[in-house]
């Protein structure tokens, strides 16, 4: 089933509201003191699903600025299995309903919530109130309201948010961002960006709408990220179409989305998120040369070549690599890397996306 998708962006409306996303960005308090001065901050994992389990807890035993010092779980034979492996005391293990009670424990600095998209905007918002900075994953909400709520609870209760953009801490992705913003190659011409791979589990959130499961809000925002960060720009209007091969498993949630973006000055990017296949490249014909990455958005091996020559710089882990990032940031009072304001650009886009899928326009 293929369903032929456009969306209607007015360039005017669009570039005046990227405008006010990036004042926002620039001005909005992302970093606060923490008071008494700490060496490392405490992190609390909420949701201890494969990514906090395989991924950042192993990650946070390689950090510098930060440690695992709790986690928030539904299940207790979970909480009792990484109180044991990571010797983490009662006092500093929670469950969703006794969740907010974390404000009143100094030794967790920051809550990380790597729960489904559907629950993001409910836990960023619990946690800012409980007086903690907040790492968010991608993506960061369902809506473009839910995201402008997250940042205005953080904003108001002075807490930092952070979303869970790994690659932009890795500097394989800052190569290709500082090709285009330097014009190192000239003008960006045609960008060609995938993302995906073959989701099988008929029962997991993924395949869930109303979870924020959907290929396009998974790996889809990955091959946007590709396509905004390769460009230096944002689009100003988009067409696409979802294609469902396997509806028994992808009964509302879309398995396959291609898009394609369109920025000024002629710029055009042909993306693909996908839960169908696999696949995680990046292309960018410039003026003066092209770009190769393959993989652009990979836990580890990102790598490619350019005109200009290779482009291999290995890191030993992102995710401790962005939580270390983010943990100085956020003792030294500066601006994080990606704000809450960067998701909320994805989700715009996302939503149009979709919106454009669903009616045949652009």
């Amino acid at each position: 089933m293929a369903t032929n998708i456009v969306i209607p962006f007015s360039r005017r409306n669009f570039l005046a509201a990227g405008a006010g996303i990036i004042t926002a960005s620039i001005f909005s308090p992302f970093s606060i003191a923490l008071g008494k001065p700490k060496e490392r901050l405490g992190i609390a994992l909420v949701g201890l699903g494969y990514y906090s389990t395989d991924l950042l807890a192993p990650a946070l035993q390689k950090t510098k600025n930060c440690y695992l010092a709790g986690i928030v779980t539904g299940t207790p034979e979970k909480a009792e299995t990484w109180k044991k492996k990571h010797n983490i005391p009662d006092k500093n293990i929670y469950n969703y309903k006794n969740f907010d009670s974390i404000a009143n424990n100094p030794d967790i600095d920051v809550v990380y919530i790597v729960l489904p998209p559907s629950m993001h905007k409910e836990f960023v918002i619990r946690a800012a109130k409980a007086g903690k900075h907040v790492f968010c994953e991608k993506p960061m909400a369902l809506n473009v309201q839910e995201c402008e709520e997250m940042i205005k609870v953080c904003t108001e209760n002075k807490r930092s948010l952070s979303i869970g953009y790994r690659c932009q801490h890795d500097p394989n992705t800052q190569e290709y961002m500082r090709i285009a913003r330097e014009k190192s190659l000239g003008n960006v011409q045609l960008i060609s960006c995938a993302a995906g791979y073959k989701e099988s589990r008929a029962d997991n959130w993924k395949v869930k709408k109303s979870m924020g499961g959907g290929a396009m809000y998974d790996m889809g925002v990955y091959a946007l990220q590709g396509a905004r960060l390769a460009a230096g720009a944002e689009p100003i209007s988009v067409t696409a179409e979802i294609v469902i091969n396997r509806p028994e498993i992808f009964k509302d949630a879309d398995e396959i989305t291609h898009f394609q973006l369109q920025f000024p000055g002629g710029t055009v990017a042909n993306c693909t998120g996908s839960h169908g296949l696999n696949t995680n490249f990046l292309k960018v014909n410039y003026d003066k040369g092209t770009l190769y990455m393959d993989s652009f958005s990979g836990y580890t091996g990102n790598k490619g070549y350019s005109t200009l020559g290779e482009i291999n710089f290995p890191v030993d882990n992102q995710q401790a690599k962005q939580m270390d990032e983010d943990a100085l940031a956020i003792m030294q009072s500066k601006p994080v890397l990606v704000p809450g304001e960067e998701g909320m650009r994805d989700i715009r886009i996302v939503q149009a996306i979709y919106q454009a899928a669903q009616t045949g326009k652009r």
